[in-house]
């Protein structure tokens, strides 16, 4: 299988085997087989790289603090989509940035209607180890084109959008566009988005940020943070019908292996360096 992937279409890669590296841990904060499944069919790929990132994810010896926070994240998100679910068993989910995220196999009610949304490089990949039918479906676009909007709005709704580790890499122009045209084009749905604390966008914090990201992730130069917000509400400013309803950190789980890191979740700007903010569109 040929893996030709851009600087942060390969964040995806990350989420992935983090995921798979938590599942087969013991007491699992995320169990995932099918991501076992697809990490151990592209190890055959990326054991023939030469590039750091690839040595990195097929020797399993990513940072156990990352893998912890990615299955956390993981998790939490499933649990916002079951929520929606269990309100609207019928209900249609679009997750944005899906990368190769076996969600739809994890919370899949036998009802829903579910939409993975990537960029081509990532769904042509992800073909390979997942079919569409009549309730799955995978989009190969970019989210800032909004003809991805046609196919899911043939659908009554309700809606539920989710953007996991995505909205960071964006600039906050096309950021605050995309989350405005959903909200015109898909009343009363729901946003949930992680996002960064825009204060570490700025100088000297940036750097600290730059470095966590391509240095010690060995991620490439075009993965790095371009936009945020100062908090949770801001948003709401972006439009009378944005409202926040409810926000969530990494810090905010009492998971045992998150060890020491919860007594963080005292210091607002680290628990707020990234979090995850869950709006109604109205």
């Amino acid at each position: 299988m040929l893996i030709e992937i851009g600087d942060i279409a390969a964040t995806s890669l990350i989420t992935l085997y983090c995921h798979a590296l938590e599942s087969l841990s013991d007491k699992p904060i995320l169990f995932d087989p099918k991501s076992v499944e697809i990490t151990t069919e592209l190890d055959k790929t990326l054991s023939l790289s030469d590039h750091a990132l690839a040595r990195i994810l097929v020797s399993g010896t990513l940072d156990k603090r990352l893998v912890v926070h990615i299955a956390l994240r993981a998790k939490k998100y499933d649990d916002y989509a079951r929520d929606f679910l269990q309100r609207f068993p019928d209900g249609v989910i679009v997750n944005i940035g899906c990368g190769f995220d076996p969600r739809f196999l994890r919370i899949d009610n036998g009802r829903m209607v579910f939409y993975d949304l990537d960029l081509l490089e990532i769904i042509a990949i992800k073909t390979v180890f997942f079919k569409e039918t009549e309730r799955y479906h995978l989009i190969a676009s970019s989210v800032l084109d909004f003809d991805w909007m046609a196919p899911v709005l043939e659908h009554k709704g309700p809606f539920l959008f989710m953007a996991e580790g995505v909205f960071m890499y964006l600039e906050g122009k096309d950021v605050q566009s995309l989350v405005l045209k959903i909200q015109e084009k898909f009343h009363g749905s729901e946003l949930v988005c992680e996002v960064v604390n825009s204060i570490w966008l700025r100088p000297p914090l940036k750097k600290i940020l730059d470095y966590k990201l391509q240095r010690q992730t060995h991620m490439g130069k075009d993965a790095m943070f371009r936009s945020g917000i100062r908090d949770s509400r801001e948003m709401e400013q972006w439009h009378i019908g944005i409202q926040f309803l409810d926000e969530w950190s990494y810090f905010d789980s009492d998971e045992e292996k998150l060890g020491s890191l919860k007594l963080l979740k005292h210091i607002k700007l680290i628990r707020k360096t990234q979090w995850t903010v869950h709006y109604l569109l109205n």
